[in-house]
């Protein structure tokens, strides 16, 4: 079985249980949502951002965005003496503890249960006391956006960012800056530490965090592999190390359970994606995949659970996408065994499902091998992870293998494009990167639609392709969030005419206006927007021979 990544993980915490000590998990699922909030409640349970991006896509909201009842969660929890590990709003169920099995037939008596499920066995206890996040101190790097200069200012990611023409998307002014990526995981040892993330951590991106595992707050302690595959992406050490979406923000949630393999990683799976929704992230990458488990009675079968839309982890992945989120999901590592295929929630029908290839863009023999069960092409793509660079959990850089390092690089990528296009579509993006992939009139198994060029996919997107050189500057300053002016100063190399470009989230053009300048740093100008309604807008200046792109919040 692939254990999710392909390299065996240190495991950080030892803990004692008292050996008569046992919890069983088990899945509630509820027939109903009486009783729960009307959706003019929506702001108290989706933020202001998750309800910006539903609408720049035209996204109503539905049933699934409305919580699970909390009366029914508070019954269960009383006739059953359990303890609440997670509720899913998408498919309106909970997941309790308890220490009595029997306990759970007084759940199924209730009116409101449709049905229950044993989802996981502990031989102590589950929720145990965190694992200290130790220091989160930083060393007080600063960071500034600069124009790329090819191998050497990549050097270690040189080889992961060529192939696949990222240093393109870079090279035009787009690093990811205002996407939100959450990263599911089993652990991120080192991130609060490693000098690749101090401009992650003085800037504040790092926005929100869970341990969905052990429902705790702590996520920089357990395993390493999430900031190996965060490193990917957000790493920053010029001429040392860049990674593929330097300027994105990101929510690290902890999923895995290192210690075991039960079908209940699925569910903290489906939990963190509705939590990356709710907070408004725009990308959901997991390198983790599921296919068998500890108690062989829960094994998935590939013809009837690989399908794209049966297991829970592949239900989350499309309910994600429903809600214009786009999920990147690894391929597996099980190409040389004898399960071969894809992974859930690879098979996902709407994930961006990413496989791995070696530096001469041939299959690891490792990657899984499509289609799903359905015979949708999977994967859909694939990237260099035989080896890629990332960084380890004590400082320093390491080269690892797997599907676990192609697929955030992908992340990272459709950010810097999402990022380029905004009022694009998780379903627009996806199709863009797939024809421009290199075998993309001649798929295969184990290569999908090949390798992405994301010059091409920048290109077809209609993305301008002017450079932005270092010394021109364009900047919004305070106030930002606005009100009702937006001041805006820039310098120039030379003088000339500005042309500005205000849209909205979904790319609607809003406003237009020009202005010359002077050479060099000229003063301010202003710019009423008090009638435009609240929200995010993007506003782009372009000269005969450079552009820029700023975020504008309106309040």
């Amino acid at each position: 079985m692939f254990k999710k990544f392909l390299w065996v993980c240190l495991c950080l915490i030892v803990v004692s249980d008292t050996a008569d000590a046992m919890q069983y998990a088990y899945q509630v699922n509820f027939s109903n949502k009486n009783g729960t909030l009307p959706f003019s409640d929506s702001l108290t349970f989706l933020t202001t951002r998750s309800l910006a991006r539903r609408a720049s896509q035209g996204i109503a909201l539905d049933s699934t965005d409305l919580p699970v009842t909390k009366a029914y969660v508070d019954s269960v929890l009383h006739v059953t003496g359990g303890k609440l590990h997670c509720t899913s709003k998408w498919l309106n169920l909970c997941v309790i503890l308890l220490s009595d099995s029997s306990q759970i037939h007084n759940a199924e008596a209730l009116a409101f249960v449709g049905s229950t499920r044993l989802v996981a066995v502990y031989s102590g206890i589950l929720h145990k006391e965190p694992v200290a996040d130790g220091d989160e101190s930083t060393l007080g790097a600063t960071f500034a956006a600069r124009t790329t200069s090819g191998s050497g200012y990549y050097s270690q990611t040189w080889n992961q960012t060529t192939m696949v023409n990222g240093d393109y998307l870079h090279d035009i002014g787009f690093k990811g800056a205002g996407k939100l990526i959450a990263v599911l995981d089993a652990g991120f040892a080192g991130t609060n530490t490693h000098v690749g993330f101090d401009s992650l951590r003085t800037s504040g991106r790092i926005v929100d965090s869970h341990n969905f595992t052990l429902a705790s707050s702590g996520v920089y302690a357990y395993d390493s592999h999430g900031t190996e595959i965060l490193s990917t992406m957000a790493g920053y050490v010029p001429n040392t190390y860049v990674g593929s979406a330097p300027l994105a923000s990101y929510a690290l949630y902890i999923s895995e359970d290192d210690n075991s393999e039960q079908p209940i990683e699925l569910l903290n799976m489906l939990a963190a994606s509705e939590r990356a929704d709710s907070i408004g992230a725009d990308i959901i990458t997991s390198s983790l995949g599921y296919n068998t488990f500890d108690n062989t009675a829960y094994n998935l079968v590939y013809a009837t659970d690989i399908d794209g839309k049966t297991t829970i982890a592949a239900k989350a992945a499309n309910i994600a996408t429903q809600k214009g989120m786009l999920f990147v999901a690894s391929a597996g590592n099980e190409g040389d065994n004898s399960w071969m295929h894809i992974l859930t929630p690879g098979d996902a029908d709407s994930a961006l499902t990413i496989g791995n290839v070696n530096s001469s863009g041939v299959n690891a023999s490792t990657s899984g091998y499509g289609p799903n069960a359905a015979g949708q092409v999977k994967p859909d793509v694939c990237a260099l992870g035989e080896p890629g660079a990332v960084f380890n959990s004590t400082g320093g850089y390491i080269a690892d293998n797997g599907t676990s390092i192609s697929t955030p690089e992908i992340a990272g990528w459709a950010a810097c494009l999402w990022e380029a296009v905004p009022g694009a579509t998780p379903a627009k993006l996806r199709n863009a990167i797939i024809r421009c992939a290199s075998r993309y009139t001649s798929p295969g198994t184990q290569i999908g639609y090949g390798i992405p060029n994301f010059k091409c996919t920048a290109i077809d997107l209609d993305v301008i392709d002017t450079p932005i050189p270092q010394t021109a500057e364009l900047q919004v300053l305070v106030p930002n969030p606005v009100m009702e002016n937006i001041n805006i100063i820039i310098t120039l190399q030379s003088p000339q005419e500005v042309f500005f470009r205000l849209t909205d989230l979904a790319g609607k053009e809003v406003m237009v206006f020009s202005s010359t300048f002077a050479s060099g740093k000229n003063a301010a100008i202003t710019y009423n927007v008090a009638n435009l309604p609240g929200g995010i807008y993007f506003l782009k200046a372009v000269t005969s021979t450079q552009q820029q792109v700023l975020k504008v919040i309106k309040q």
